[in-house]
């Protein structure tokens, strides 16, 4: 989170946007994040009755498309926003199956969980809001079980050239613009070019992954850099 913001400033702002969550990400991405969560989920290589993490699940997204993929898995999805968390509960009920879940209100940096108690975590689009994710990533460490996979999700800006010129411009410029006119909230959509900007290049985050104890990290860019997916084992 930026230094500029106050405590408090992006969980009430998750709970202000969280009605139009959804269809921005659909709209804003074209769409992409959708086949971006299904590679974060894929990277994870869960067993069919993996009992898995979500943190900071927002609207539940990624919870579907565990149970998409792998239907017998047990999912924990966390997240600090309240509103967000009521959406997810409501899309998951209408899911057209019954899967084995549940939803806690809960901060990543206190997780209400023993040790070793996940096969899989993922997080999508959050650990850019996380101040210490030094920290974070060390209690993802202490949940996973050996030789258990975290996936990270996020977005991210391609490296160079005319594509990156024309990113950044749709960045800083349209999308929020486009966001503040769906959701009334200007700030929100200013907010995230910031805190993607001011995140750590790929090399350097996972070099936070290594040091928080995870083997085996690499990244890789999708969409020509526009989000990179982050993988990490517990050593067995």
């Amino acid at each position: 989170m930026s230094k500029n913001n106050p405590p408090g400033f992006v969980k009430s702002m998750f709970g202000a946007i969280a009605p139009y969550y959804d269809f921005l990400n659909r709209l804003l991405s074209i769409r992409q994040d959708v086949y971006w969560r299904r590679r974060l989920v894929a990277a994870m290589d869960l067993g069919q009755n993996a009992r898995v993490l979500d943190a900071a699940c927002g609207t539940g997204d990624v919870m579907l498309e565990i149970w998409r993929q792998k239907p017998g898995a047990r999912v924990c999805g966390i997240d600090f926003s309240t509103e967000m968390l009521g959406i997810a509960a409501r899309k998951i009920r209408q899911a057209a199956r019954n899967p084995e879940g549940r939803l806690l209100a809960a901060d990543i940096l206190h997780p209400p969980f023993a040790q070793q108690s996940f096969d899989g975590i993922s997080i999508a689009f959050g650990i850019r809001n996380i101040t210490r994710r030094d920290l974070a990533l060390e209690h993802f460490f202490r949940l996973l079980r050996p030789g258990g996979m975290m996936a990270v999700l996020e977005l991210s800006t391609p490296r160079a050239g005319i594509l990156r010129d024309l990113y950044l411009l749709y960045f800083k410029k349209i999308l929020p613009a486009v966001g503040g006119l769906f959701s009334q909230n200007m700030r929100a959509y200013q907010y995230l070019p910031e805190s993607v900007l001011n995140f750590p290049r790929p090399r350097a985050f996972a070099g936070l992954m290594e040091s928080a104890g995870f083997e085996n990290v690499g990244w890789k860019g999708l969409s020509a850099g526009i989000a990179t997916l982050y993988t990490g084992r517990r050593p067995a």
